[in-house]
């Protein structure tokens, strides 16, 4: 009779523990959101205050914690901001954004995009080719108008630039002077247009950049909750349903929110 053979478990990586036990005060301190006394710091961790004390000492002379002098408070140090700002610097929406599009286009067999704000607007920096026409209107680089567009209304709806007021004036004056309008009549709808887009929580536009094109731009947000930038789906008239709850803008929606989960957006409580 043979003997069945038992696989082993792999024996767990060993780690310092000190580190691991320290870390929940910092754990404690990040999900409060602001400073703490002592007492709390302790309780939140699962800890004695005096050995929270002690892990405290060390953190400030790493930076990790600082303490205030007049309060007694305990809060992140500098150190603790620095490592913060360094791993969102390497999540980068342009790289994020890749698998998203690829899997939009895939699932909706539309080309679709991805646009960041540049020096001269809304400019496309990636876009997944689903073939037919409307290749011929998205090229790296390309700027969108604010006011024609489907991203360029995503921008002008949700970003915060003082540079977007400065182009969103520019080009009512233009449209004004070019149907001959009233340019607060052209205002005037524009801020119903942008007012709609808010409320649905995506942009539309029907052939009014590109004859015979359809076009949805969903805002994609940071960990901040600032629009970093927006996914766009294009397709043609008559086979693209132009509905604010059809599932191209609901496919363009959800494409939004997992590339902004993928940012961060959520995660951290940001004021302002």
């Amino acid at each position: 009779m043979s003997e069945t053979s038992v696989p082993v478990p792999a024996k767990p990586r060993q780690g310092i523990q000190s580190i691991e036990v320290g870390t929940r005060l910092l754990r404690a301190l990040a999900a409060n959101g602001r400073s703490m006394m002592l007492r709390d710091v302790a309780r939140n961790a699962g800890m004695a205050a005096t050995k929270a004390h002690r892990y405290l000492v060390s953190f400030m002379r790493m930076g990790l914690v600082e303490q205030d002098a007049n309060t007694g408070r305990y809060d992140l140090g500098e150190f603790a901001l620095e490592l913060g700002l360094a791993s969102l610097a390497r999540i980068e929406p342009v790289r994020l954004a890749g698998p998203v599009l690829d899997d939009l286009c895939e699932r909706s067999g539309e080309t679709v995009a991805l646009a960041m704000w540049g020096n001269q607007g809304a400019t496309c920096v990636r876009w997944v080719e689903a073939g037919g026409p409307v290749t011929l209107t998205l090229r790296t680089g390309v700027v969108l108008p604010l006011t024609s567009s489907a991203t360029g209304l995503a921008f002008a709806a949700f970003y915060r630039s003082r540079h977007v007021k400065k182009m969103l004036d520019a080009e009512v004056l233009a449209s004004a002077a070019a149907s001959n309008t009233a340019v607060e009549a052209v205002l005037t709808a524009l801020n119903v247009q942008l007012e709609e887009i808010r409320r649905h929580g995506i942009a539309r536009a029907s052939g009014s950049l590109t004859p015979g094109i359809n076009g949805f731009s969903a805002p994609v947000f940071d960990f901040s909750g600032h629009m970093v930038a927006a996914i766009t789906s294009l397709g043609i008239v008559g086979n693209f349903d132009m509905d604010w709850d059809s599932p191209m803008a609901e496919g363009t929606r959800e494409a939004a929110a997992t590339l902004s989960r993928r940012l961060g957006h959520g995660s951290f409580a940001v004021d302002g």
